[in-house]
């Protein structure tokens, strides 16, 4: 363990930056750029950053837990303010908690002096971020929200700043360095801040039981939203199916099968009801098997008597788990009285 700390503070020296000639030391007096250094320069980097989120994890305390109550009972909406790079990270946080399940946008608290302070209810809960907790443009917001009697949660690197002081719940998100090599521009403090949004968002749907359904429900146009809510009847194929006989001979059913280029023939009784399938597979199986008998047989001999089924509303995603878990690249789609609607194969699927 110490010898993988000396190799990381030896590697930390040599990344360093040097400042003291009008060239910095990844270039060569061609100007080239030394891409081991400059890889090197971006891993440490993502390391700085990564450290600076597990370094919050001793900050959830039950601040924490009562911020998370408080917005889980919140009857309006989370308003997220923050000013500059604070600003840039709550709206990333409002949007990740609006499409999580809790209610929220952002606002720039210099627009509250201008009509935006209309949106704003007693019923709401503001989330306000600021790394040092002293910022002005904020500072003289905060006594709107406590004259509206809105709570506040504050989200800063300063337990003892004003912001942290008028609010109901504070978190604090304090950073020992930036990831930046002059320790100035905020990235560590930027990075963990937004983690922590992301743990509130993340509580919060645990929380609410917050599922893939409830989930799609706000991403409609998304590849997951599709999934979750394309149906089988969406879907499916539902004319020119391959229905085939149980009497019908296995030479003939090979015909029907490949006319129907669904590798499938479907076998119903006489009052439209689901009886059996075979596949291509079945077929090449049979031939192995019986060889010279094979025309003797027929679709009843081989079909499966217990294929897959499903109903017109179930979900493509909930198709998907049946084709994986039962390997099979097709499902009938039958309603209440088993009656045959269509066919959904694995291609249907991709929407």
């Amino acid at each position: 363990m110490k010898s993988e700390e000396r190799r990381m503070k030896k590697q930390r020296s040599a990344y360093e930056w040097k400042a003291n000639s009008n060239d910095l030391e990844m270039t060569d007096k061609n100007n080239n750029i030394d891409d081991k250094i400059v890889r090197g320069y971006g891993e440490q980097a993502l390391r700085d950053e990564a450290q600076a989120i597990l370094d919050q994890i001793p900050y959830l305390d039950d601040n924490f837990e009562k911020a998370v109550d408080m917005m889980y009972h919140c009857q309006g909406k989370i308003i997220v303010t923050g000013v500059g790079k604070s600003g840039h990270v709550g709206a990333k946080i409002a949007a990740t908690l609006a499409s999580t399940g809790t209610p929220a946008f952002y606002i720039n608290p210099l627009d509250v002096y201008h009509g935006d302070l209309g949106v704003m209810t007693d019923k709401d809960v503001v989330l306000a971020l600021s790394n040092s907790g002293q910022t002005d443009e904020l500072l003289r917001f905060i006594p709107m929200v406590l004259h509206m009697n809105v709570p506040i949660i504050s989200i800063t690197g300063n337990p003892d700043s004003l912001l942290a002081k008028y609010s109901n719940h504070h978190i604090t998100v304090k950073v020992k360095k930036e990831a930046c090599p002059l320790n100035l521009a905020p990235t560590s403090s930027t990075t963990a801040a937004l983690a922590m949004g992301d743990a509130l968002a993340i509580a919060l749907m645990q929380v609410r039981h917050f599922k893939p359904r409830d989930f799609a429900q706000f991403h409609p146009g998304g590849e997951l939203g599709k999934r979750l809510l394309t149906t089988a009847e969406d879907v499916m194929r539902s004319d020119d199916m391959p229905i085939i006989p149980k009497e019908m001979h296995l030479g003939e059913a090979i015909i029907h099968v490949s006319k129907g280029k669904l590798g499938l023939g479907i076998s119903l009784d006489e009052d439209n009801h689901v009886i059996g399938l075979i596949t291509d597979g079945d077929i090449r199986r049979a031939m192995e098997k019986w060889q010279a008998e094979f025309f003797n047989k027929t679709v009843s001999d081989i079909m499966t008597t217990t294929p897959k089924m499903v109903t017109p509303k179930t979900k493509i995603s909930e198709i998907q788990r049946i084709m994986h878990k039962y390997k099979v690249h097709t499902v009938l789609v039958v309603d209440k009285d088993n009656h045959l609607k269509g066919i959904v194969d694995h291609y249907a699927c991709m929407v």
